[in-house]
């Protein structure tokens, strides 16, 4: 991922200043560290200053454009009349002040991108989409319409999801609770992976087990479909049951890549 340097150490957070800082990527509540065990480092002080925010129980009307809002005072819609490097479809999507968005980014409507998050040059975020608060999108990622990028900010450690660059996340598909995927991987149509799924990868035949301490890690270029894995003894065997899982089928390739991309004239 892209980063907007030199992004400011924990002393230096202004809350006079945190949503401009977020907007601008001097800070972000996670960003690459390759000295870390998954290249990712969790920045607890920037979510529990986002968090403070939310004590001020004032509320305030805005109108942009046809659109009405009544909000937090202090975590209000983005301006984003002024223009800017991205691309934003008219229809009511709405951005939380505190959102980066990098340059060449697309957002089609209906789509909420909420605070702290963090979406990186040009990256398509599709119609009904929920980009969460502190998620951190990539560089060239496509969030296909109707995906659901969970939040986070409590607890203040939790890591928040994390899509790598030149991700694919397909139409429906549903990542939460701190789940990261790696560069490249494509996530097929109607996935649901949380921190604690069990992943399972036919090409090396192992199961890739996600905790709460270590949520899961999707393998950079993996391609992951729906699958089911059947239950086993008593009630669930007797009735056929089966329990929703997801399954690697394979890794990225120049089929994949061709079924993937996005018509340049769209961006």
């Amino acid at each position: 991922m892209s980063a907007v340097s030199p992004v400011r150490p924990a002393e230096a957070i202004d809350p006079a200043t945190l949503l401009a800082d977020l907007e601008a990527g001097r800070l972000r509540a996670a960003e690459p560290d390759e000295s870390s065990r998954d290249g990712w480092r969790v920045r607890p002080e920037v979510k529990a200053a986002i968090i403070a925010l939310f004590g001020d129980r004032t509320t305030r009307d805005w109108t942009v454009g046809p659109f009405w809002f009544s909000d937090r005072a202090a975590v209000p819609p983005r301006d984003l009349a002024g223009g800017g490097p991205w691309r934003i479809v008219p229809g009511g999507t709405s951005v939380r002040a505190g959102a980066r968005l990098g340059e060449g980014v697309v957002i089609m409507p209906p789509s909420f991108v909420n605070v702290g998050a963090w979406v990186d040059d040009g990256t398509m975020v599709d119609s009904h989409v929920l980009v969460g608060s502190c998620a951190q999108i990539g560089a060239r990622v496509h969030l296909a319409a109707g995906v659901t990028i969970g939040g986070v900010l409590e607890p203040p450690g939790g890591r928040p999801v994390i899509v790598e660059d030149d991700a694919f996340v397909g139409a429906g598909s549903g990542l939460l609770e701190g789940v990261l995927v790696r560069s490249g991987a494509v996530i097929g149509a109607g996935v649901s992976l949380t921190g604690a799924s069990r992943l399972y990868d036919l090409t090396r035949e192992i199961v890739i087990q996600g905790t709460v301490d270590e949520p899961l890690v999707v393998p950079a270029g993996a391609v992951v479909v729906p699958g089911s894995r059947p239950i086993r003894g008593g009630f669930g065997e007797r009735e056929g049951l089966a329990i929703a899982t997801a399954v690697v089928v394979k890794y990225r390739d120049a089929g994949t890549d061709a079924r993937v991309a996005l018509e340049a004239a769209l961006r």
